[in-house]
């Protein structure tokens, strides 16, 4: 039992590149940031990787939140007045800081990706691509716990950052 808690090592398979240089600059989810662009450069020796990939409207990109410092257990979230557990929030300060986020893949350019609908902080480094399969992926029976209370319903500002309705 003990094997389960050993320690785990990654490499980054390359780096991503937004406009956005700390969290307040960045939306907080994708989905409201259908104007964000950014690159996902893949490292030469990953290319390979990348073959068929431009078939695919979406792709999950899992990296590294390497501006995080530290991390608690319960925090609030944004829009919240009460806190929650960190593993049911999508807070980047969590035991280990690994983002999730699915983009619009626009383009691919050898080992570069152009996305957009970009919610990630410039310079992360990315650990998986994964390609956004609807028929896999979508859960139409999913709930959202807290995140269903209707006076968290955001609206996109003009700047690309979220604001009450």
């Amino acid at each position: 039992m003990e094997k389960n808690r050993d320690e785990l090592t990654y490499r980054p398979i390359g780096v991503i590149h937004t406009g956005f240089r700390d969290k307040a600059e960045a939306p907080i989810q994708g989905v409201f940031a259908k104007g964000a662009k950014g690159e996902v450069e893949v490292f030469p020796e990953y290319a390979d990787g990348l073959r068929d990939i431009e078939g695919f409207s979406h792709v999950i990109l899992i990296y590294h939140f390497h501006l995080a410092d530290g991390y608690s257990l319960v925090s609030m979230p944004f829009l919240e007045d009460e806190q929650h557990g960190i593993f049911s929030m999508r807070h980047f300060k969590r035991p280990n800081p690994i983002g999730l986020s699915i983009v619009r893949l626009e383009k691919v350019k050898g080992n570069k990706l152009e996305i957009s609908e970009v919610d990630i902080i410039d310079g992360a480094p990315l650990l998986d691509i994964k390609p956004f399969v609807p028929r896999f992926d979508n859960r139409a029976a999913a709930k959202s716990g807290w995140l269903s209370n209707p006076h968290l319903d955001m609206v996109k500002g003009e700047s690309g950052k979220h604001r009450p309705e």
